[in-house]
């Protein structure tokens, strides 16, 4: 019976061990929080999987602890969050909005020698540095080396925002400063944990200020409402 059990239990564990390695959650509109976004990319920067969210919001992704995803939709903000758990995780997108200061145009002139002719001039040559003539390209990969550097860079930006949202916004900081200890606080942590690019937009960012605000505000919901959103099934979980 306990050789039965134990190749039981070797044969289910790659499900198990697939089960717990995706990250699954929810998109919604920062502003109209119950209205589900579909069509967000959710990719991982780690392992370069890409999913969609359906039409109520959910997606699932093959993710581990520390790897990193991005949230992008056409009209709103790109968010990026830091993994520090696979609990499921409700995230909001902000609209972009670009604001143009206004030119006004009084007057025009038009120089009369913008279509006059150099009667010196001599086409000009284009000089190739090919291996074939001799010379160097001095491209080098220059261009995509640097855009690597910038990636990188934003990649570790977006890691220390993430650390420094742990560090100031969790259960003990919270529990702490609005003297609520009910088990549904995960809710409220899970729907209103600060963005990363909430907290670049208001440097040093207020973290206290941003919890009795926004608690008060999620204490105001009505129940339903108040709640994590239920997780799409896996298909091979079943």
């Amino acid at each position: 019976m306990l050789k039965k059990l134990s190749l039981l239990a070797f044969l289910l564990l790659p499900f198990f061990v697939q089960a717990q390695t995706y990250m699954t959650g929810n998109v919604f509109d920062n502003e109209q929080r119950s209205t589900a976004l579909q069509g967000v990319a959710v990719r991982n920067l780690a392992t370069k999987a890409v999913v969609f969210t359906d039409k109520d919001g959910h997606y699932a992704i093959p993710a581990k602890t520390g790897d990193l995803l991005t949230y992008a939709l056409v009209g709103y903000q790109t968010d990026t969050v830091y993994l520090v758990n696979l609990f499921p995780k409700n995230t909001y997108l902000r609209m972009a909005i670009n604001n143009l200061n206004p030119v006004n145009i009084t007057t025009t002139k038009v120089s009369p020698f913008l279509d006059a002719k150099d009667a010196e001039a001599t086409p000009a040559r284009r000089v190739d540095y090919s291996k074939n003539r001799g010379g160097l390209r001095l491209g080098l990969g220059y261009g995509k080396w640097r855009r690597q550097q910038e990636k990188e860079q934003k990649l570790e930006e977006a890691a220390d925002i993430n650390e420094e949202i742990s560090k100031n916004f969790n259960k003990e900081v919270i529990q702490k400063l609005v003297k609520y200890k009910e088990k549904d606080l995960d809710d409220y942590i899970g729907m209103y944990r600060p963005t990363i690019d909430q907290v670049k937009a208001e440097k040093p960012f207020n973290y206290t200020l941003y919890i009795a605000t926004t608690f008060s505000e999620w204490q105001k919901l009505p129940a339903d409402a108040r709640k994590l959103p239920p997780l799409p099934k896996l298909k091979g979980n079943n």
